[in-house]
């Protein structure tokens, strides 16, 4: 019972991340149109002017070309139909992610940290998450080597939700828009809840699941 529970979950999770990440990416690339050339008028390059023309959109190119990408590909990579019916392209597109994030998404994302419009504290987070999101795709890829696969899928749902922060932002955001919430804490706060929310409903709900499989376990070999 424990298992369907979890298998349920996590189609449930996947379907509803999957609408989500479309939802975003499709936004994002529509907002591609402000940024060839760059518009300082539009959102997220306003005030952006003084050093934008440095290294900063070196990084800002890459994190916006490669963050769509990387967030496809999680969605396909943590579908368990996928992975069974398709495990070489599971291999395949799983090098794919994880060079992905490694070498392009976090480097870029800790950069851009520095000039976070949240400010320091909204830096330090950001910047930290690309940090947890470039270590969690080093784990998972680290346990696939080493053929630990239960330990792979783990490090990789938490990469998945590190990435989906993207989404939790804008949902956020809007959400903010929408009640009217323009309080000066709000976005630093989001720099921060935006992807450690997500972690901790995830290893709550893992450390869940594992202990009623214990439990589960103990009650079937007493009998």
């Amino acid at each position: 019972m424990v298992g369907v529970g979890s298998t349920k979950l996590q189609r449930g999770l996947t379907l509803l991340a999957a609408v989500l990440v479309l939802k975003v990416n499709l936004a994002v690339v529509w907002g591609y149109r402000n940024y060839f050339p760059p518009d300082f008028n539009s959102d997220f390059l306003r005030g952006r002017e003084d050093y934008f023309a440095g290294a900063y959109q070196w990084a800002f190119y890459a994190h916006i070309a490669s963050g769509p990408v990387s967030l496809l590909l999680g969605t396909i990579l943590i579908s368990e139909a996928f992975r069974r019916r398709l495990p070489v392209w599971h291999r395949r597109l799983g090098r794919i992610q994880v060079a992905c994030v490694l070498l392009v998404v976090a480097p870029s994302g800790l950069w851009m940290a520095r000039y976070a419009a949240a400010g320091p504290v909204g830096a330090i987070g950001f910047a930290l998450l690309a940090i947890a999101t470039a270590t969690s795709a080093a784990m998972g890829w680290r346990e696939a080597v080493a053929r630990r696969f239960a330990a792979h899928r783990q490090w990789m749902w938490r990469n998945y939700l590190l990435l989906c922060s993207a989404v939790v932002i804008r949902l956020t955001g809007g959400l903010a828009t929408v009640v009217g919430v323009h309080a000066a804490w709000f976005d630093p706060l989001a720099s921060w809840a935006c992807w450690i929310v997500p972690l901790v409903i995830f290893e709550l709900g893992t450390r869940r699941i594992g202990l009623a499989g214990r439990l589960m376990a103990r009650s079937t070999a007493s009998v």
